[in-house]
C-alpha cells in the first residue's frame, strides 16, 4: 500500500501557503465580500487562497485532479485534490477565529474516490490537525512537532457530548425532533460549527457530530482525520466517507445510535 507521505509533507506546504494568506487578510476592514448564487458569502481571500492552492498544484502536481469550492474541478485521473479554501467563511468575515483551510488527497477504489490524505489548518487558533491513510491522524504545529490522535472510549450516549453547526438545516429536512431527542439524552450539546466538532472527536474532546447538508470539500479532509482517529465517520445513512451530503463523525461506539436519533423524521 502506497504510504502517501510524500503526499502529506506537501499537504502541508499547501497549508502554509494557505495560512500566509488567510491570516493577512483576516480582519481586514477594505476585506471584500460577495454572496455567490447559494447566497452564502465569498470573501477575496477564499478566492485568492484557492488560486494559490491550485497554482502550487499544477507546478508540483500536474497530472492530479482538483475539486475547489470557488473554482470547481479541474483535470482527470486517479488522485484528485479537494480543497476548501475557508471553511466557516462567515466566522471569518465577521473576525470569528473559527475557520480553517481544508485539503485533503482522493484516490481512486474500488467504491470510488476515498481520502488518502487530509490537512486542517486554523491559523487564528493556532492549531493544525492531519492524517495519511495507515498512518494515524496527528495535530500539532508541524510534522516533527505533534501529537497522535485518537478518539474518546464514551459508551453511554448519556455520557457523550454532541456538537453541531445550527438547527435550521435539521428542521428543513424533518429530522428535528430526532435531533432534539438526541439532544435531550447526551450529556452535553455544543453548537461548535464547521470543521471544529470533527477535529474535536478525532481528539477525544467530544463524542459525537453530525451536519445536515454539506458538501465534499466541506467533509474529504475531515472524514480522514476522524478515522484514522479511530473513529466513525458516515453520511447519515451510514454509507462510509464523505460522499452523502451530510456527515456524522463518532469515536465509533455511539454510531449507531448517533444515526438512529438523526433518521427519525417527524
Amino acid at each position: 500500500m502506497p504510504d502517501y507521505l510524500d503526499d502529506l509533507r506537501f499537504a502541508h506546504v499547501l497549508a502554509d501557503a494557505a495560512d500566509a494568506t488567510t491570516m493577512n487578510r483576516f480582519k481586514a476592514l477594505d476585506l471584500k465580500v460577495e454572496t455567490k448564487p447559494d447566497m452564502t458569502p465569498v470573501s477575496e481571500a477564499d478566492k485568492a487562497t484557492e488560486e494559490l492552492i491550485r497554482g502550487q498544484l499544477q507546478r508540483a502536481r500536474p497530472r492530479d485532479a482538483v475539486l475547489g469550492e470557488e473554482y470547481g474541478l479541474e483535470g482527470t485521473g486517479p488522485r484528485r485534490w479537494v480543497v476548501d479554501p475557508i471553511d466557516g467563511t462567515k466566522n471569518y468575515v465577521r473576525g470569528v477565529p473559527v475557520w480553517a483551510t481544508l485539503i485533503s488527497l482522493m484516490e481512486a477504489g474500488e467504491t470510488g474516490f476515498e481520502p488518502v490524505v487530509g490537512v486542517v489548518s486554523a491559523p487564528a487558533l493556532g492549531r493544525r490537525w492531519w492524517a495519511a491513510k495507515g498512518h494515524g491522524a496527528f495535530s500539532g504545529r508541524s510534522l516533527s512537532s505533534a501529537s497522535r490522535l485518537h478518539v474518546s472510549r464514551v459508551s453511554k450516549l448519556t455520557d457523550a457530548s454532541f456538537a453541531y453547526s445550527s438547527l435550521t438545516g435539521w428542521e428543513d429536512q424533518g429530522r428535528l425532533g430526532g435531533f432534539l431527542d438526541l439532544s435531550r439524552e447526551v450529556w452535553r450539546t455544543r453548537a461548535y460549527g464547521d470543521f471544529w466538532p470533527y477535529m474535536m472527536v478525532a481528539e477525544g474532546s467530544i463524542d459525537i457530530c453530525a451536519e445536515p447538508e454539506l458538501s465534499l470539500w466541506d467533509m474529504a479532509a475531515n472524514a480522514i482525520v476522524v478515522t484514522e482517529a479511530g473513529g466513525t465517520f458516515t453520511g447519515l445513512d451510514g454509507r462510509p466517507g464523505p460522499h452523502s451530503g451530510d456527515a456524522a463523525a463518532s469515536n465509533g461506539l455511539l454510531h449507531d445510535e448517533l444515526l438512529g436519533h438523526l433518521n427519525q423524521r417527524y
